[in-house]
């Protein structure tokens, strides 16, 4: 059944929200200013959005503040840290270079983002410049930035995403283990969830 509310065209979108705020639009640059550089060297926190013949996929990467280096102001570089080998971020930028990059700083309303293109490379000598704990990454993402902008900071805000006071305890939700079990039954539960800790502790870099 089709729903009689549906938005399907862009004159209805249009009408409903009419047109955008001078500031929304003079935000956006084609290239890293002086201001978004200190938002992206601030960042322990970036969401990468990519698309592929599979699908799209939105994939988080981590590491100390700094870890995405601007090489220029049309250009950030990204590691890519050992994981599950399903590289499907990855997998995505070989079909269609296509990227949308999503900074977040703890405790910052604001959030940073990024359209563009990226690029993996195997640079031996790039990706030593990423190197934690003697450990390089397999590959670097190189992304040439289309259009840049900061978001404002009513989502962070009405999520109070950095209020301590919203935090929740882990065992409030369904472990890992309890989550793969559901998926096959020979699966022992109990023992991968004591034996993470240490499991991450060892293969995180």
């Amino acid at each position: 059944m089709t729903d009689p509310h549906a938005v399907t065209t862009m004159e209805a979108l249009e009408g409903i929200y009419g047109e955008p705020a001078h500031r929304s639009l003079i935000k956006e640059l084609d290239h890293i200013s002086d201001h978004y550089r200190a938002f992206i060297e601030a960042a322990p926190f970036v969401v990468i959005a990519s698309v592929g013949e599979e699908g799209l996929d939105c994939s988080p990467r981590g590491d100390p503040a700094g870890f995405v280096h601007v090489r220029d102001d049309k250009t950030v570089q990204i590691p890519d840290r050992r994981g599950n080998n399903r590289i499907d971020t990855l997998r995505n930028i070989v079909r269609d270079p296509r990227v949308s990059l999503l900074f977040l700083i703890p405790g910052i309303g604001e959030t940073l983002r990024i359209n563009g293109r990226a690029e993996i490379t195997t640079d031996p000598d790039l990706c030593a410049t990423f190197a934690i704990n003697g450990k390089t990454p397999a590959t670097v993402l190189n992304v040439s930035v289309d259009r840049v902008y900061f978001q404002c900071q009513k989502a962070l805000a009405r999520s109070r995403l950095w209020a301590r006071e919203t935090q929740i305890e882990r065992d409030r939700l369904p472990s890992t283990g309890t989550i793969i079990k559901a998926l096959d039954d020979a699966f022992d539960a109990a023992a991968y969830d004591a034996n993470y800790p240490e499991h991450m502790a060892k293969t995180i870099y």
